[in-house]
């Protein structure tokens, strides 16, 4: 193969590859797999956030043609937790458990491992389905560029905690295992250029709220993992996304109601 199409070719198949890591969309069965190459896929993370988010935001456009508006959004949001199998979901209420339950580094860890859901895990999945659900419907005519630019942003901002965090572990087994060894600084780069270029479409007054609370969450989750852990794990980084995921969209929907 010409070697000015080995580029563009390897860089698809990490994208095929960091799709069906993140999503259950089906991609090609001849895309190659090895923890190293899954490693790399973590660069599109940002994009297959983009992608979910505007299959979300189609969701919504053609069941609000025929249904009422809340359910609409409550349909959008049940389709982005088939499209990614509850992924997210799942390392949310993993978290609130283990953080809210145990009170050592290994028992936290031990209780994230359990594939039970417990009190704080319920809690917390149903008071954040709860909330996003609320705050979209009340976004209105905003809530279709909210569902594909929250997307990628809150998953740019999860992974981005790779890079200033160690993973930690109980076992050699883990579901963050392929994305927690190192990432190359370049990396971090393209995973906020997928997205950030958006931006632009939007008024500069809410850019600067989404990126100020962006900034913040980031900060905070950075801190407070540190002092839970001492690190990251697979479940932290599920439970980072949505935590910004909720914030950007709250924060959009207070720049929405000073507009009015």
């Amino acid at each position: 193969m010409s070697p000015l199409l080995q580029w563009p070719l390897r860089q698809w198949q990490l994208f095929c590859l960091a799709l069906a890591f993140f999503s259950r969309i089906p991609v090609p069965a001849s895309t190659p797999y090895s923890p190293e190459l899954l490693n790399q896929s973590s660069r599109y993370l940002s994009l297959v956030g983009l992608l979910l988010g505007a299959l979300q935001a189609l969701v919504l456009l053609l069941a609000a043609q025929l249904l009422p508006f809340s359910i609409a959004v409550l349909l959008s949001l049940i389709s982005g937790l088939v499209l990614t199998g509850a992924f997210h979901e799942d390392g949310l209420a993993d978290t609130a458990d283990g953080l809210g339950g145990g009170l050592s580094l290994d028992r936290k860890l031990e209780i994230m491992k359990d594939s039970r859901v417990g009190t704080y895990g319920l809690v917390a999945l149903f008071s954040v389905f709860l909330i996003k659900w609320q705050s979209l419907f009340a976004l209105d005519t905003q809530a279709v560029w909210a569902l594909v630019l929250v997307a990628g942003l809150s998953r740019a901002t999860a992974v981005s905690l790779t890079f200033v965090l160690p993973y930690q572990q109980l076992d050699v087994v883990s579901k963050s295992k392929p994305i927690a060894t190192s990432l190359q600084k370049r990396a971090l780069l393209s995973i906020w250029l997928f997205v950030l270029p958006f931006l632009y479409f939007i008024p500069l007054s809410l850019t600067l709220s989404l990126l100020a609370i962006l900034a913040l969450s980031f900060i905070l989750l950075f801190f407070y993992y540190r002092s839970q852990l001492q690190g990251y794990t697979g479940d932290l980084l599920g439970a980072a996304q949505q935590v910004t995921e909720l914030s950007l969209y709250l924060v959009w929907l207070i720049w929405w109601r000073q507009q009015g």
